[in-house]
């Protein structure tokens, strides 16, 4: 089973926008929806929308200088599969994932935001959606446990409906994780590492206080 995008592992470009953004996590199988509104992120998705479609996403090293901050070497791209423009003039997009990459250099042009030349090899396998059997309900109970402990909730019927790579990632990519945390889901290898992860990021969750560090009782 391929994924829906009409994309090659060897299509993919070896220059890619990045968009610097701590605690967004964007991964293969799920989207993103974004509000741009910085001047150099507007030139960004206006200069992607003119040709590939995709940005990668990436998180600053935590403490890293906010104007031009050093970032983790892994990231994910995502092509622009829905944009509207406000009258204020943002613009509201969503991605939808593509595949992981890795940098090897960035560098800044002349309308403001970072190119990063990437390589793709590690994660070839992102350009595929397996036939994975894993039990949908065991991690939905960790996750329906996690959000009332955080007096969240979400629309299940919409989760309940998704293959398990699409209902990881989304989850992944959703629930109320640190920037830390979703980093690791990030370079996690394989959807069912990320299944694992989740799912123990969510009891993780319900056995201890995020406040104190402490075990709740």
């Amino acid at each position: 089973m391929t994924k829906s995008f009409s994309i090659k592992v060897e299509d993919l470009p070896l220059e890619l926008p990045l968009f610097p953004l701590s605690g967004a996590l964007l991964l293969p199988n799920g989207q993103l929806p974004l509000n741009i509104f910085e001047p150099r992120y507007l030139n960004m998705i206006l200069d992607a929308l003119g040709g590939t479609r995709l940005i990668g996403m990436v998180q600053p090293l935590s403490g890293a200088n906010k104007e031009r901050p050093e970032l983790h070497r892994t990231g994910c791209a995502g092509r622009i599969i829905s944009f509207s423009e406000t009258r204020d003039g943002r613009l509201l997009i969503v991605l939808g994932g593509v595949s992981r990459f890795d940098i090897v250099s960035d560098f800044e042009v002349e309308r403001g935001y970072r190119i990063a030349h990437v390589c793709w090899d590690r994660f070839a396998h992102d350009m595929v959606l397996e036939e994975i059997q894993l039990e949908k309900e065991v991690l939905l109970e960790s996750v329906r446990a996690y959000l009332a402990h955080q007096k969240l909730s979400v629309e299940w019927k919409s989760l309940e409906v998704l293959e398990i790579p699409e209902l990881v990632d989304t989850l992944a990519c959703s629930l109320p994780f640190s920037p830390r945390e979703k980093q690791g889901l990030l370079e996690a290898a394989v959807v069912e590492d990320r299944y694992h992860l989740v799912k123990a990021l969510c009891e993780f969750g319900i056995g201890f206080s995020g406040d104190t560090g402490t075990q709740a009782h």
